[in-house]
């Protein structure tokens, strides 16, 4: 199978955009990576999940550190078979007055569901997001969390349809940089 690599749409483009590019090509290719069956596909999950280890940690012991004043207990589940027989790691952040209120404690999740195509990534309870801004520096500090919004957006919408309502996948025209689009480059 001939796989079409994603250029991102302006040189530079930020990594969350690169993801995104990645994501909708595995899509439009049929591919996870370099990966077609299920089992080559699982193969990759466990290396990302062994690659993203250490960055969950640290995001939940930041949040334990900062919001918690390390009360809290951070665990990884490693990967485990769902009841579905997909397979997800869990990294979770608990503390005493979460464990006392019988609430879920912070999640991340990756996870490949068995009718899936590719993994992705979740939190426990993730929807709203606090919008408390009265700066210039706060708002722009805002920017990696409207990304996150933005980007799961655009996937929600590419899930409720599919990767063709995204021009950069399918597009043979060049983009904004001069550079040919995905669809008209071939990798050798």
């Amino acid at each position: 199978m001939t796989t079409h690599p994603v250029s991102p749409p302006v040189p530079g483009a930020p990594a969350h955009l690169e993801a995104l590019g990645r994501h909708f090509g595995d899509l439009r290719d049929g591919t996870h990576g370099d990966a077609v069956s299920r089992q080559s596909k699982e193969r990759l999950f466990h290396e990302a999940v062994t690659l993203l280890d250490p960055y969950a940690r640290r995001v939940l012991r930041e949040f334990d550190h900062e919001m918690l004043r390390d009360t809290g207990t951070v665990e990884a589940t490693g990967v485990g078979r769902t009841p579905d027989g997909g397979l997800a790691a869990l990294w979770t952040l608990s503390w005493p007055e979460q464990r006392e209120t019988d609430i879920q404690p912070i999640t991340l999740m990756a996870h490949y569901g068995r009718g899936f195509h590719h993994p992705h990534l979740r939190g426990a309870t993730v929807a709203d997001w606090p919008l408390n801004v009265f700066t210039e520096e706060q708002a722009a500090a805002e920017v990696p969390t409207l990304r996150a919004i933005a980007s799961a957006d655009l996937h929600n919408l590419v899930f409720q349809r599919d990767y063709r309502i995204v021009p950069a996948i399918v597009d043979d025209r060049p983009g904004q940089d001069g550079r040919p689009g995905p669809s008209s480059r071939k990798e050798a």
